[in-house]
C-alpha cells in the first residue's frame, strides 16, 4: 500500500533550514555563489556553508519555490512563498539578480515573547510596561511601525497576548507569522496565484471575510498595499482594540505612508486622514538598537491626532540612552489608557 505524498526539502536545503533551527536565528541569506549569511543575536555574520555555484544554488531555489507551490523559471524570475514546516522563502534568479540567484529564508517563531520577556531582554523600557498593557486592556486601536526585522511582530505577538481571553481576535497575514499565547486566535493567511495564474486570496480578501467571522479584533499583521481602504474601513466599525504594523522609518512618518497606501486604493489624502483619525489613536514605533548588535527596541509612543484636514504624529514618550522623554501627545496618549503616573 502506498502512503500519501509527503513534501520534502531538497538535500542541499537543509544546512539552510539546520541555522533556522536555531531559536536565535531569524533569518538566512544565500547571496549567490558569495556566500552565505545568518541573522542572530551578535547581528549578520557569514557562515561556512557551500551550496556549490550558481547553477546549483538556482536549482536549489527552484525547487523550494515548487514545494510553497509556486513557479520559478525565466518566465517567472522571482517567488514568495511559505515552505512546508513555516519558513518563508523568498527567491529571485539572475540576470534581475545580478550575481544571483538570491535566497533569504525567515523562520517562524513558534513560541511567542511574553510582555515580561520583552521587558527583561530590553525591547520594551521598563516603566513602559504598565502604560503598553494598559492600551491592550483599555482596547485602543494602534499601529507598530518599523523597519525590516525591527520587531514588528514580536511586539504584537506580545501585546495579543494581553487582550482578554474572552475576545475572539481574527489575525490576516501575507504569511502567518503571528504568534500569541491567546486562547482565541484565528489566522487568516494570503495566497499568491498558482503557476496557472489562478487561486489568489489577497489581503483585501481576507479583511472582509474576518468582518463576517464576528472579531472583536482585527489583527494585519503588515499594512503594506490598497487592503488599507479596508482595514480602516473595518477599524471604523466598532473593533476596537484591534492593530497592524507598518513598514515606517519614523513615528512621524506614519501619515505620509498611509497616504500614500491609500492612493494605491484610489483615496485621496484627505479621505485617509479622515478615516485615520477615526479609526486608530497611538502608534508603536520599533527600531534595531544600534549598540547591541541583533537587539530591536520600543523606542517611540506617539498619539494619532487631527490636525485640519490632515491627521499628524504627536510624540508622547521617546527613549533615548536609558531615559525618558515625554512629548506634546503625552496627554492624550496617557487619557487613551487611563493612565495616571
Amino acid at each position: 500500500m502506498v502512503g500519501p505524498k509527503v513534501a520534502t526539502h531538497p538535500p542541499t536545503a537543509h544546512a539552510l533550514l539546520a541555522l533556522l533551527a536555531d531559536p536565535e536565528i531569524t533569518d538566512v541569506l544565500v547571496n549567490g555563489p558569495s556566500g552565505v549569511w545568518a541573522d542572530g543575536p551578535q547581528g549578520l555574520r557569514k557562515v561556512a556553508i557551500s551550496l556549490g555555484g550558481a547553477p546549483a544554488i538556482r536549482a536549489l531555489a527552484c525547487q523550494l519555490a515548487s514545494l510553497g507551490g509556486q513557479r520559478l523559471d525565466d518566465a517567472s524570475p522571482a517567488a514568495d512563498v511559505r515552505l512546508p514546516g513555516g519558513v518563508r522563502m523568498h527567491a529571485i534568479l539572475a540576470p534581475i539578480a545580478r550575481g544571483g540567484p538570491f535566497i533569504s529564508l525567515r523562520s517562524l517563531r513558534r513560541d511567542a515573547f511574553s510582555l515580561d520577556e520583552l521587558v527583561e531582554c530590553g525591547t520594551i523600557p521598563p516603566p513602559w510596561a504598565g502604560l503598553v498593557e494598559s492600551l491592550v486592556r483599555a482596547r485602543v486601536n494602534f499601529l507598530i511601525s518599523g523597519a525590516t526585522g525591527a520587531g514588528k511582530t514580536t511586539l504584537l505577538s506580545a501585546l495579543l497576548g494581553l487582550a482578554s481571553p474572552d475576545e475572539r481576535i481574527v489575525c490576516i497575514e501575507e504569511a502567518a507569522e503571528i504568534s500569541t499565547p491567546h486562547p482565541h486566535v484565528l489566522s487568516l493567511e494570503a495566497r499568491h496565484a498558482n503557476a496557472e495564474g489562478r487561486g489568489e486570496i489577497t489581503l483585501t480578501d481576507l479583511v472582509r471575510h474576518a468582518l463576517r467571522m464576528r472579531p472583536d479584533r482585527i489583527v494585519l499583521g503588515e499594512c503594506r498595499g490598497a487592503e488599507v481602504r479596508e482595514v480602516l474601513t473595518a477599524l471604523n466599525t466598532g473593533h476596537e482594540g484591534s492593530a497592524a504594523t507598518i513598514h515606517a522609518n519614523a513615528a512621524a512618518d506614519v501619515p505620509a505612508r498611509l497616504a500614500a497606501l491609500g492612493a494605491l486604493a484610489g483615496m485621496d489624502a484627505r479621505a485617509v486622514a479622515t478615516q485615520t483619525v477615526s479609526a486608530l489613536s497611538a502608534v508603536l514605533h520599533v527600531e534595531r538598537a544600534r549598540d547591541r548588535p541583533g537587539a530591536r527596541r520600543l523606542t517611540h509612543i506617539a498619539a494619532i491626532v487631527p490636525r485640519g484636514d490632515d491627521v499628524a504624529v504627536e510624540p508622547a514618550l521617546t527613549w533615548t540612552a536609558s531615559e525618558e522623554r515625554r512629548g506634546p501627545g503625552w496627554a492624550r496618549l496617557a487619557a487613551l489608557c487611563a493612565w495616571e503616573a
